[in-house]
């Protein structure tokens, strides 16, 4: 059987501030296999962001055990880890491809080898022809294709996501669950995403993980079982609606 690449069990987390505590998550427990795309869904609040950071090492928990790697491989969050964000965060006076190569930048990575592979990701994430712009000559949703492919520069093993598509408009989400899926097969990263919205969740996941309101527990770890490629009218097939109405059902909203 194969190894998991992240590890999670009894994950807790305590925010403190002076004299009082605030338990964000009390209980998280999962795996994720090598090359699964795996949605984190929840109410807003419940801690989905806070177990992102956790996974990028930028908080430390209070409890449980994180495992990332499989095998001999190490795992350096540092190196191994690209993240992308609600808001693209494209510096305004760096043109496309300077900001893509950012993270290449501060790893230190050999300059035209990076270079090339920037420029082969921005042709994968439908931006050829565009790396000379800066941020304000490209619409929303093309800034965040932009800041998928600085996620992806530097090669890492682990894409997080944190509602990357949240503030696009409700087309242009759209088209970028179906180019995030597409860039998803090409790359065969494994990338957590995480989002409020159930049936983005379920479009896009090979799995999804459940998480209730604040302090965050999983309420269900589900195998989404509809084929690949995914397109928009799988929305109308009832194996997608029943996954919706289960996942609404667990958050109490059914």
């Amino acid at each position: 059987m194969a190894e998991p690449f992240i590890h999670l069990s009894g994950v807790r987390k305590v925010y403190r501030k002076r004299d009082t505590e605030y338990l964000a998550i009390s209980d998280a427990s999962f795996d994720v296999m090598p090359g699964e795309l795996v949605a984190l869904v929840g109410p807003s609040g419940c801690g989905k962001t806070t177990l992102l950071k956790i996974l990028a090492g930028l908080h430390e928990r209070d409890g449980g055990e994180v495992r990332i790697g499989s095998g001999t491989h190490t795992f350096d969050p540092s190196r191994d880890i690209g993240m992308v964000f609600q808001q693209p965060l494209l510096l305004k006076w760096r043109r496309i491809l300077e900001n893509v190569l950012l993270p290449a930048e501060i790893l230190g990575l050999p300059a035209a080898e990076s270079r090339e592979r920037a420029l082969h990701l921005l042709e994968l994430v439908g931006l050829a022809g565009f790396e000379h712009k800066y941020p304000y000559e490209l619409s929303g949703g093309m800034q965040q294709r932009a800041a998928i492919a600085r996620a992806l520069v530097h090669d890492p093993k682990l894409i997080l996501m944190d509602e990357p598509f949240g503030a696009l408009d409700a087309l242009t989400r759209e088209k970028m669950n179906l180019e995030l899926l597409r860039i998803w097969k090409e790359s065969q990263k494994t990338i957590i995403f995480v989002t409020h919205g159930i049936a983005e969740a379920v479009f896009l996941g090979t799995r999804v993980v459940v998480l209730t309101a604040g302090p965050a527990r999983m309420a269900d770890n589900i195998a989404i079982e509809l084929p690949h490629p995914r397109t928009l009218d799988m929305k109308t097939n009832k194996n997608f609606g029943d996954y919706t109405r289960h996942i609404y059902k667990l958050l109490g909203m059914e």
